[in-house]
């Protein structure tokens, strides 16, 4: 989500040996992006899982929240380091990836989808694990069909995607304000408003990386396309799992306990 692409840039003549090897080349880098964002999301959830339900959820979390076991938990330093650290990632993925090297862009995508498991491994004390298995998969259906579309959509979400950033802005300003208000009308909201701009972002991001392909596939080499391919991973990985959290808070059941 750095950068807008260059729409009018895609054109290509249809049918000629140069068209048919770009098109090839995007499938395959676009399967390559898809395997990324899943693999990262499998080590996340399995993080979060191992963190939540085995014997590292005590050491976890008597040392992340004082006041375990009650209904009001506060975070300690630990807790806020593994809220924070995510964001450090993304941001040197995002402003370093071109003066990374290709093994160190791969493992800080990997460091980060295991930090981001610990993060939001409270999720499994919080909600029901079959509510949580019902979301993810709502999430996965939206995601699939929102990115199908950007993919073969051929209209120019450029505008749409200025739209959403702002959006973007907004509720990571109304989030911050409800951390210290605690209202749950805001809460709504910024959930609901969550849900439409990560899945409009979804949409808009899957077209940026397939007309970015087509403008720089030719000047990019190996190293440089393998860096860029996980850090478009990282932006659908990030719409993803944000869309997966506001839907549950809209639809996840809290455990009674």
């Amino acid at each position: 989500m750095a950068y807008s692409p260059d729409f009018r840039a895609t054109t290509r003549p249809a049918g000629t040996a140069q068209a048919v090897a770009l098109d090839q080349g995007l499938r395959a880098y676009m399967l390559g992006v898809y395997n990324w964002m899943s693999s990262g999301l499998l080590l996340t959830g399995i993080v979060a899982y191992l963190v939540a339900n085995t014997s590292l959820r005590d050491a976890f979390y008597q040392q992340a929240y004082t006041s375990f076991g009650q209904v009001v938990m506060r975070p300690t330093a630990l807790a806020t380091v593994c809220m924070i650290a995510p964001l450090g990632f993304i941001m040197v993925l995002s402003f370093g990836v071109n003066r990374l090297s290709r093994t160190a862009a791969q493992a800080l995508y990997w460091a980060f989808a295991a930090v981001m498991g610990a993060s939001i491994s409270n999720i499994f004390l919080v909600y029901a694990h079959g509510s949580i298995a019902s979301t993810f998969m709502i999430t996965a259906g939206t995601f699939a069909a929102m990115s199908i579309w950007g993919y073969t959509t051929k209209k120019d979400l450029t505008g749409f995607g200025s739209f959403l950033i702002m959006g973007l802005f907004g509720i990571i300003i109304a989030s911050l304000v409800n951390l210290f208000l605690h209202l749950p009308a805001l809460q709504f909201a910024v959930s609901i408003l969550g849900v439409v701009i990560f899945t409009g972002l979804t949409a808009w991001d899957t077209q940026r990386i397939k007309v970015s392909y087509l403008n720089y596939a030719y000047a990019d080499g190996p190293d440089q396309a393998a860096k860029r391919s996980v850090y478009d991973a990282l932006n659908l990985y990030l719409n993803f799992i944000n869309l997966f959290m506001m839907l549950l808070q809209l639809l996840g059941n809290r455990n009674n306990n």
